[in-house]
């Protein structure tokens, strides 16, 4: 009887540290059954970090995961106890959980997972949620742009993306595959926009330039 006991407790505890109850309802897409996002249509202007925006007062802005990893895990450690706060801005771009080129293809997808699970949820509890993309190398377009909608909006970043000759390749290797997978509407770009870069996919979308919080502060742009 008490090894059932514990056999019970521990299957509840696996439950409870899976979440599957963000994903309720979810349709899901890909190999990897990323859970999908509704398309969103909304143009944000403004933007302040998560870890800034839970005490901030004003809320005419969006709120962006464009952190260190371990500013915004409490989100997904607990994200009841953010949704409020959440909602009370004009939007929130999907978490930018990361992708890195050394990082083993399973954290890859898990990362991706929990920005797709997180997105959803938000979604499904009245959040407009503008669908963050991030992708590492060509092994990552398998899964990355899995669950987001085509002829939207979506959000990327350029935050340490484009540092030197490599990353900047494989930033542009993914940008590409982004417009042939996805079409995008809008593409929301946050931190550096070099038009060597971007300028070939002008005509094909709309671009929003939000810069980098630390350089908005500081009046750099």
């Amino acid at each position: 009887m008490h090894q059932q006991t514990e056999l019970a407790a521990c299957g509840r505890l696996k439950k409870d540290t899976f979440k599957a109850w963000l994903v309720e309802g979810a349709t899901f897409a890909g190999e990897y059954e990323m859970p999908a996002l509704k398309p969103s249509l909304q143009r944000p202007q403004r933007a302040i970090p998560f870890d800034k925006a839970l005490t901030a007062n004003s809320k005419s802005q969006w709120v962006h995961f464009y952190l260190d990893d371990g500013r915004f895990e409490c989100l997904w450690n607990n994200p009841k106890a953010y949704l409020n706060r959440l909602r009370s801005f004009e939007g929130v771009l999907s978490p930018d959980f990361s992708l890195y080129r050394d990082m083993p293809l399973s954290m890859q997808i898990w990362n991706t997972y929990r920005n797709r699970a997180l997105g959803y949820w938000l979604q499904a509890n009245g959040a407009e949620v503008v669908p963050n993309v991030q992708w590492a190398d060509a092994r990552s377009f398998g899964f990355c742009f899995d669950g987001i909608p085509k002829n939207s909006t979506v959000a990327i970043s350029t935050n340490g993306c484009i540092r030197d000759k490599t990353d900047r390749y494989f930033f542009e290797q993914g940008l590409a595959e982004l417009f042939k997978r996805l079409s995008p509407r809008t593409v929301v770009v946050y931190s550096g926009m070099p038009d060597e870069i971007f300028a070939p996919y002008r005509g094909a979308a709309d671009f929003l330039h939000l810069p980098n919080w630390q350089d908005a502060v500081r009046g750099r742009c």
